[in-house]
């Protein structure tokens, strides 16, 4: 799949609208730029990995990188756009395609 162009924001009514295409996704209040959130819980370190690896092939196959959090049973995932200072289409391209990971890679 192609990069989703870098295009503007999303502002208002567009943000809660592509909010609710990203089922579990959040924003997150503790980011200076708005930011979109959602964690995972698995089993233990190696599903965990196993998502990780499989966010990092979604992100790179975007050429858009998420923050991650990884712990031995968990990860958060966080998309924002830096240089457009906050969300845009690519991190909501981003949130569906890792919500669509296989259902053994992904316990919420």
């Amino acid at each position: 799949m192609p990069p989703v162009p870098n295009t503007s924001k999303l502002t208002g009514a567009e943000l809660s609208t592509a909010l609710a295409r990203v089922e579990g996704w959040k924003l997150s209040a503790e980011s200076v730029a708005p930011t979109i959130e959602k964690s995972w819980r698995f089993a233990d370190f190696h599903q965990t990995m196993a998502f990780v690896n499989a966010v990092a092939q979604v992100a790179h196959s975007l050429d858009h990188h998420p923050e991650l959090h990884v712990s031995y049973s968990g990860c958060v995932v966080s998309y924002t756009t830096h240089d457009a200072g906050g969300l845009t289409p690519r991190d909501i391209e981003a949130a569906l395609l890792i919500n669509a990971l296989p259902e053994g890679l992904v316990r919420a």
